[in-house]
């Protein structure tokens, strides 16, 4: 009993740190609506700002990510004849 399992939990720490932090990202697993491809995407607002974002997500019942997503496709739709 006292032999250690090899089983690793979800928040597992890994046991070398230079492989864990050169081995390629595991692909994330969303739904089907999001593009196979995502990339981050970094601003800074005031706190009060941050709030507002929020408490609007979360009245809406939305996650703050995807009611960016949807306000920033909204107001940047593809045009025609770009790459897409």
């Amino acid at each position: 009993m006292s032999e250690r399992s090899e089983r690793r939990g979800f928040a597992a720490r890994p046991t070398n740190a230079d492989a864990w932090i050169k081995a390629a990202d595991a692909p994330a697993t969303r739904g089907a609506d999001v593009e196979a491809f995502t990339a981050r995407m970094t601003i800074d607002v005031t706190p009060e700002l941050r709030g507002r974002i929020k408490i609007a997500a979360f009245r809406r019942g939305v996650t703050v990510a995807d009611m960016l997503r949807e306000l920033l496709a909204r107001e940047f739709p593809p045009v025609e004849g770009d790459p897409s």
